[in-house]
């Protein structure tokens, strides 16, 4: 795997607000939304300069927590935009929703984890049309760090968190089909303060 470079002169902020901070201990890619930013699940990430990905592993470190004054379904979204074409206008990605981790209501732990395919794929269209078939549970603790590895190949993508051997989500069918090739962005969502760190991709 080859370590990429998360400095802020290496990338390409759409509707986030990039800076350095230190989080748990070390020194990591801060994200926040604009404050006109569009939600959800829009194209609110920092691209990174000089990437084309299509297939391979994608792997990070990622520490997502509501802001203080964040709406109440704010619930911590980070993750990974793959495939991203240049105009932005689609682009295949994998999140978390941190404070579902440990919900005390089961179906909110259910959605702990998302994959989603912009523009057509929300998850709320998701949520209507295939529910449970693009979300899934794994333990999560809001503003810890947590490792995310994406596995993509074709027109299938695996999301694997915390060094688990076994996928949290399988997507046998992204929307935008095997050949879409484009870049990597560091997502947020709502309400999000999120940090980055640790970024490494290995094409295939």
């Amino acid at each position: 795997m080859t370590a990429i470079d998360i400095s802020l002169d290496n990338l390409n902020p759409n509707d986030v607000v990039p800076s350095i901070a230190e989080h748990e201990g070390s020194e990591a890619l801060r994200l926040v939304l604009t404050p006109d930013a569009e939600t959800p699940d829009n194209p609110t990430f920092a691209r990174i300069n000089g990437i084309e990905f299509q297939n391979g592993v994608i792997e990070i470190e990622v520490a997502g927590r509501p802001l203080p004054d964040a709406i109440p379904e704010a619930r911590g979204f980070i993750g990974v935009a793959f495939r991203i074409i240049d105009d932005l206008s689609a682009f295949e990605c994998m999140y978390l929703r941190p404070t579902n981790g440990r919900a005390e209501q089961q179906l909110r732990r259910n959605r702990a984890t998302q994959y989603f395919s912009y523009p057509d794929w929300k998850f709320d269209r998701m949520r209507t049309e295939v529910p449970g078939h693009y979300e899934a549970y794994v333990d999560l603790v809001t503003g810890a760090w947590t490792n995310m590895r994406i596995e993509v190949e074709g027109d299938k993508a695996k999301l694997f968190v915390h060094d688990n051997e076994h996928p949290t989500i399988i997507v046998n069918d992204l929307k935008h089909g095997p050949d879409l090739t484009g870049g990597i962005g560091l997502y947020i969502d709502n309400g999000t303060e999120g940090f980055f760190k640790n970024l490494t991709v290995s094409p295939s």
